[in-house]
């Protein structure tokens, strides 16, 4: 498990941490993320991420739902079981499309809940590291990006100067695991001490 170093910050007022992530991209710092009780409008473009293309995923799901309403109606109606409905032709189209519609709504639907699952980590027995508990509940994290030339003590006092209320230095797991929060942490504890040491 890849364990991490990182400079967490804990600000207490949205307004006070949207322009202090401008000025810690701007000071050149590298930010992992930032972890808000509610969503901010803007921060992800003071962050400088990317829009999503979850939109495209579901398109893409949705020509998937289409084409495969269709080919499988075809093969079915036309192929395999060709059937007289009141003397339509078998290759009925018009009236396949309430059927090809509700696919391509279904493939939409549970292919973007799969694939947003995915990117942000999240599902049924799926653990994370948390930097802050807090952060669910009243506080704004923001957490840095340690490599082997930074500087921790320049960086928390940068933080602490851009209205940081508590800055700590933490060693976390950056990717999600299926498990138990209680077996892993000796795991991480382990890895922790190794890195500092």
């Amino acid at each position: 498990m890849a364990v991490k170093k990182f400079i967490v910050g804990s600000f207490d007022d949205e307004a006070v941490l949207f322009p202090a992530v401008k000025e810690v991209r701007k000071a050149g710092y590298k930010i992992h993320d930032v972890f808000t009780p509610f969503p901010i409008h803007g921060l992800d473009k003071a962050m400088g991420l990317r829009d999503t293309s979850l939109h495209t995923a579901g398109f893409i799901y949705g020509i998937m739902g289409t084409t495969t309403a269709l080919g499988f109606i075809t093969w079915a109606l036309t192929t395999d079981w060709p059937l007289n409905f009141g003397g339509k032709p078998f290759f009925s189209l018009p009236a396949w499309i309430p059927i090809m519609f509700e696919l391509t709504v279904l493939f939409s639907a549970v292919g973007m809940v799969l694939t947003f699952c995915y990117l942000c980590q999240v599902a049924p027995f799926v653990k994370k590291d948390h930097f802050n508990l807090r952060s669910t509940d009243d506080l704004f994290i923001m957490a840095l990006g340690c490599t082997a030339k930074s500087n921790d003590e320049e960086m928390i006092s940068f933080l602490q100067s851009v209205g940081a209320k508590d800055v700590t230095v933490e060693h976390k797991e950056t990717e999600w695991w299926l498990g138990r929060y209680d077996k892993e942490t000796k795991i991480f504890e382990k890895t922790k001490t190794e890195l500092v040491a």
